[in-house]
């Protein structure tokens, strides 16, 4: 039987992390239930990661990372406008039926700033505003680098997220 790399279990602690932090926040998971996910005891999750927040943040970037990759995907070829903008409106639409987790991971981030800021921890902040710089630099520019059609995709990208996160299909806010 072959065993797994150290990195394959990072990659699986991290994916694992992005589908218990979306679902229940910072706070409310537990390393335990990380370890438990991926089939690790803590103590080797602690190996891999130095803490539970170093896992959340790990988590973090790879959502924003993933996000950012498929809006770059999309456009591979586009030259800009509209052909650009429903390109990446269908891989949005994708990434959000499929892997909601993904996106619930960022706005947990988004939250987590807020509380983590106020007890002097600057670092999910940082993580968040860069994530969020490289995403809108990647859509930005795919759209020709037109400020306002940028900001309306990305309105009607919470509005995606917001309606996902509460359930119902982001169809719903047409």
């Amino acid at each position: 039987m072959d065993r797994m790399s150290a990195q394959k279990r990072r990659e699986s602690v991290i994916r694992a992390a992005i589908a218990e932090f979306a679902r229940t926040g910072y706070h409310g998971t537990s390393t335990a239930a990380i370890a438990k996910r991926v089939g690790v005891t803590q103590p080797y999750l602690f190996r891999l990661f130095p803490d539970k927040k170093a896992i959340f943040v790990a988590a973090l970037m790879r959502s924003m990372d993933d996000t950012r990759l498929a809006f770059e995907r999309a456009d591979d070829g586009m030259e800009g406008g509209g052909q650009a903008l429903r390109a990446m409106t269908g891989a949005y639409a994708h990434l959000m039926s499929t892997c909601p987790e993904t996106l619930l991971m960022q706005m947990q981030g988004y939250a987590a700033v807020a509380a983590a800021e106020a007890q002097g921890d600057d670092l999910i902040g940082e993580v968040v505003r860069a994530g969020w710089m490289r995403i809108w630099e990647t859509v930005h520019l795919s759209l020709g680098a037109d400020a306002d059609e940028t900001a309306s995709f990305f309105a009607c990208g919470m509005l995606g997220n917001t309606l996902t996160a509460i359930g119902l299909p982001a169809s719903a806010g047409r």
